[in-house]
């Protein structure tokens, strides 16, 4: 699996998750997003270039609190489209997984 893919400077970025698994939705949010912004700056590419977000999230009942931090975690002005949909995650502790594509 790679983590990201570049074609026609677009990048795809696989399903980032959470460093601890053990925290909550706010806490698994935060460090999803800090991987997506290690991932982007290693390809030269930075959140406000995102044009797609997709937020799985294991409980739609948890919406709230992980949109308090995307919506922090957003530069004004360059909010990319984004779905959230509720799903069966790989791991009972994960709650949270974004996939994003981006310009390069």
């Amino acid at each position: 699996m790679s983590h990201a893919v570049i074609h026609n400077d677009v990048a795809y970025l696989c399903g980032q998750v959470p460093k601890d698994e053990t925290q909550g939705m706010a806490e698994q949010t935060r460090t999803t997003l800090e991987k997506v912004d290690q991932l982007l700056a290693d390809i030269g590419s930075h959140k406000s270039k995102i044009l797609s977000a997709t937020v799985y999230i294991k409980d739609m009942n948890q919406f709230k609190e992980m949109n308090e931090v995307w919506d922090s975690w957003v530069e004004e002005g360059s909010a990319p489209a984004r779905a959230c949909v509720e799903a069966n995650m790989a791991r009972e502790s994960l709650l949270v997984e974004v996939s994003v594509i981006a310009a390069v």
